[in-house]
């Protein structure tokens, strides 16, 4: 494929953004190729501004779950934008939303609305500190919750991929009440509780990490943790900005059964626009201003455009539960594919798998936390990636992040990319 017209664009992109991108992952360095830069989306697939046709497994990190330009969402951004973009006011669409949310998610008794994952996350720790009047913190190793000072502890994404598992900028003194737990080892926490007991305002966890990669919990390991919170009257935050309405309508409060005391939300409640919410039990988010003296605010929260393409995507899921069943069929039928070719092949490389969300990591054994993850051998995902981009699948542009199927995929792309995984293998390993 020719990408001369990409390669130009990042050169001149690096003049004016740091790095060339708004976001680091974008610019495919931890699989050393050049990003491509999008002229246009549409279904299935994304082009480039060379023309090149791409199957896109990124989804926009999740929110697409109908795919590129669906037409009942375009219907809606169309019809949403006649009323006006932004009011800095109240508006009815706001109130619909949060009801929507309320009774999808049973935990979440009232919730505000923000503008991105790490707003969501960084109030909600705030609100649970104003809550219990404690400040320590127990987050997971390798699980990412935005790029917030507090949480910027050995997290994921981005930050695994540019082995920076902390961030320049960020005093000491800010981090100092975050203690790193390991993800899967309820025993650890234990230890994190006993020797800080009463001093612990929340936990927050991704109850299916996603951030590197898809890790799924161990049997029990997340009601353990609810007991355990429970026990110790410490707050549990389940960050589902990324599964939440992604791999079940109540996420993974509904897979998992385990009811938290907050939850964040973002991605796919966007429709894909910027957007992010936390919630939780009535008496907790009371306290948030004007209520209660935590402050929290935004000129563009609840913002109309992203309200409108949140509910209607969140109506459409409750109302065809079948979408949830064929996104895991499609899921199965990529993993079932990809262990076949292992098989066939003589490799034994891992591949995970909750729901709709998909790794598949250049890693031998179980994929439990985050030490497992780092057995990954990156250099071996980069030629799998330039391959497969060649074969015009593009895949996410880092070893420690997950595929996303959506509708709009059919059977014929799936045997494809299964076809190209095989070839890929193939060339890597010269067989």
């Amino acid at each position: 494929m020719n990408r001369d017209k990409s390669n130009a664009l990042y050169e001149k992109a690096k003049n004016y953004i740091p790095g060339g991108v708004n976001s680091p992952v974008r610019a495919f360095g931890s699989v050393d190729k050049a990003p491509i830069f999008v002229d246009r989306a549409d279904g299935a697939y994304i082009y480039d501004i060379d023309g090149n046709k791409y199957l896109d497994y990124i989804s926009s990190w999740g929110p697409l779950i109908f795919g590129h330009n669906d037409p009942e969402m375009i219907e809606t951004f169309k019809s949403s934008l006649e009323k006006g973009i932004t009011y800095g006011v109240p508006s009815y669409i706001e109130v619909d939303m949060a009801q929507e949310i309320v009774k999808a998610y049973p935990a979440c008794e009232m919730v505000r609305m923000v503008n991105s994952g790490t707003e969501a996350t960084m109030s909600a720790i705030r609100t649970a500190r104003g809550y219990t009047g404690k400040d320590k913190l127990i987050k997971f190793e390798g699980c990412y919750h935005g790029h917030s000072d507090c949480l910027l502890v050995k997290s994921g994404s981005g930050t695994l991929t540019f082995n920076a598992p902390t961030s320049l900028g960020v005093p000491e003194d800010v981090i100092k009440d975050t203690i790193v737990c390991t993800f899967n080892d309820i025993e650890s926490v234990k230890s994190a509780i006993n020797q800080n007991k009463d001093q612990i305002a929340a936990i927050i966890i991704e109850g299916v990490p996603g951030n590197m990669g898809v890790v799924p919990p161990c049997p029990d390991f997340l009601k353990q943790l609810r007991k355990l919170t429970k026990d110790e009257g410490i707050l549990l935050i389940l960050d589902e900005v990324i599964t939440g309405f992604r791999i079940a309508y109540g996420g993974v409060s509904e897979v998992y059964g385990i009811e938290p005391d907050m939850v964040c939300f973002g991605k796919i409640i966007g429709g894909g626009l910027p957007v992010g919410a936390y919630g939780g039990k009535r008496e907790i988010m009371q306290v948030v201003s004007p209520l209660g003296g935590v402050y929290q605010a935004g000129t563009l929260s609840g913002n109309p455009l992203a309200m409108h393409m949140g509910l209607k995507t969140l109506q459409r899921l409750r109302e065809n539960p079948s979408i949830y069943s064929d996104l895991e069929a499609k899921a199965i039928k990529l993993e079932q594919g990809f262990k076949k070719n292992l098989s066939d092949l003589g490799l034994n490389y891992t591949i995970t798998r909750v729901k709709s969300m998909i790794s598949f990591f250049f890693a031998e054994g179980e994929i439990a936390n985050y030490q497992d993850v780092q057995k990954s051998d990156t250099d071996k995902y980069g030629e799998f990636f330039r391959f497969m981009l060649n074969k015009g699948i593009l895949l996410p542009p880092a070893q420690f992040e997950g595929l996303f199927v959506n509708t709009a995929i059919t059977d014929e792309e799936l045997e494809y990319t299964i076809i190209c995984h095989k070839e890929a293998l193939k060339a890597i390993h010269n067989i």
